[in-house]
């Protein structure tokens, strides 16, 4: 479809278990680990404009240009465009960074997808997720849009159907830097290799936590206040925990007892991503 403005959403994700089985000779980990969407998250307003540049705001502090993922992403479509123009991008920001829910990575897919629609490139999903392995590792899962198994470097993705539930996140005051979590070495690099229906019959766990915990009180501590209301645990590399409610309404209870000063959010898992959702309303909108 020839559009000029998009308005797509970029969710959450949440790690329902992370396993790490071993390190590579280049450095990074293979790992196991069950992806599922969230209904919340950022929000990207897209507008063709004249000339060939791509514009970002606002910008996040600290962070030049050339280094936002957003950019990375749109920019390495260019070579593809069919359509000349540039594009201008509008952020909402809600999700945290250094959050472990996918920020990031989920920002870069949606603005993937959304270039490749307005550039006209023609790219398929596929040849998508290849170009976004290589800004972040979780960027393919987010441009396929589907609950998955991952394995490998989370580049092997096998898609799953997992029942939907609802979760409170607490968001605690840390940043967890991936990078830091990934070379400290106290983390445990020697999980078991599994299937994944022996994974899904075992007690879900995540095999950063007890490291993050050590180094992050405060993930530490909202671990500890989200245990006396449901099952929980920490998603990704953190900081964010998560606790899993079979309605909403138990999700509501727990996130009204939260103590004074502390952020967290209610949603729901979905299977599907809600960007493509957004895109299929977009060209029923436009028939």
């Amino acid at each position: 479809m020839s559009v000029e403005k998009l308005s797509l959403p970029a969710p959450a994700k949440l790690n329902l278990f992370l396993h790490i089985t071993g390190k590579r000779e280049d450095g990074y980990h293979n790992l196991q680990t069950l992806f599922v969407f969230l209904d919340h998250g950022d929000e990207l307003d897209f507008e063709t404009a004249p000339g060939d540049g791509v514009t970002v705001s606002p910008p996040i502090p600290g962070v030049p240009l050339e280094k936002n993922l957003i950019y990375r992403a749109v920019t390495s479509l260019a070579e593809f465009r069919r359509k000349q123009c540039g594009i201008r991008i509008s952020l909402k920001k809600v999700l945290p960074m250094g959050g472990g829910i996918g920020g990031g990575s989920s920002d870069a897919a949606t603005a993937l997808v959304a270039a490749n629609l307005l550039w006209d490139c023609g790219l398929s999903t596929d040849r998508l997720a290849e170009i976004g392995r290589c800004l972040g590792a979780d960027v393919p899962v987010f441009v396929r849009g589907h609950a998955a198994f991952a394995q490998g470097v989370g580049e092997i993705l096998q898609p799953v159907e997992v029942e939907e539930k609802w979760y409170l996140v607490v968001v605690p005051d840390a940043h967890v830097s991936t990078r830091e979590i990934f070379c400290h070495p106290d983390l445990p690099r020697n999980a078991p290799v599994r299937n994944l229906a022996e994974l899904r019959s075992r007690d879900f766990g995540n095999d950063c936590q007890d490291l993050v915990k050590k180094l992050y009180p405060q993930v530490a501590n909202a671990l500890e206040w989200l245990l006396k209301y449901a099952p929980s645990r920490m998603t990704g590399t953190g900081a964010c925990v998560f606790g899993e409610f079979a309605d909403r309404s138990g999700a509501e209870d727990a996130y009204r007892q939260l103590p004074d000063g502390w952020r967290a959010f209610v949603a729901k898992s979905l299977n599907r991503s809600p960007l493509y959702r957004a895109l299929e309303d977009q060209k029923n909108h436009d028939r």
